[in-house]
């Protein structure tokens, strides 16, 4: 198996990279999203935890920043029908903590909002790693509020993605906001529209 790679970022593209080894090899390596934002610029030195899949047809690496995204990757897939690419497509939409929450809560709607994951699958993902996913959690999430429910609701008739709605709802009331549906939504609204 191989753990990790260390090398020159030598190419970035949509969903990988390539890391050129001290001895001249490069690996081609498929990274969430959220990964591809934090790494270096070309040509820096980098470090991936890597995940490698052997399937019938080919192999696969997968490369993350740190080992707690690595572990949550390999708890994703280890659900019947939940291969990397979804794995892959999770972590890019959620992250780590937020996906680990989705899970703990059963928040289906959040889970079937990622691309590739539909009802069923999300069910799947909340039934067998619900309560497989607190060591991923920093803290218990305090419950949504019915008006930030419902101000989240607004948000998806508004044509916002479940994934960004959320983020920008939580956002809303972390920064001590009020918890009314209209407050919400307009600040919402106010974060979604400045990004």
């Amino acid at each position: 198996m191989i753990a990790q790679v260390r090398g020159r970022l030598a190419a970035k593209s949509a969903d990988r990279v390539i890391v050129e080894t001290a001895g001249g090899v490069g690996y081609d390596v498929v990274v969430p999203l959220g990964v591809m934002e934090r790494l270096p610029a070309v040509g820096a030195e980098v470090t991936l935890a890597t995940e490698l899949v052997v399937r019938e047809d080919g192999w696969a690496l997968y490369g993350f920043l740190d080992d707690a995204e690595r572990r949550f990757f390999q708890r994703l897939t280890s659900v019947s029908g939940v291969g990397p690419k979804i794995g892959i497509a999770l972590l890019s939409a959620l992250g780590v903590e937020r996906g680990a929450r989705a899970l703990r809560e059963k928040n289906i709607a959040l889970l079937s909002s990622v691309s590739g994951i539909g009802r069923k699958t999300a069910e799947r993902l909340a039934l067998e790693l619900g309560e497989k996913v607190e060591d991923f959690t920093a803290a218990p999430a305090a419950p949504i509020p019915v008006g930030a429910e419902a101000a989240l609701k607004a948000l998806e008739r508004l044509g916002y993605a479940t994934a960004e709605a959320d983020r920008a709802v939580r956002q809303v009331l972390a920064g001590n906001g009020n918890d009314e549906t209209e407050a919400l939504v307009r600040r919402a609204l106010n974060i979604l529209t400045t990004r």
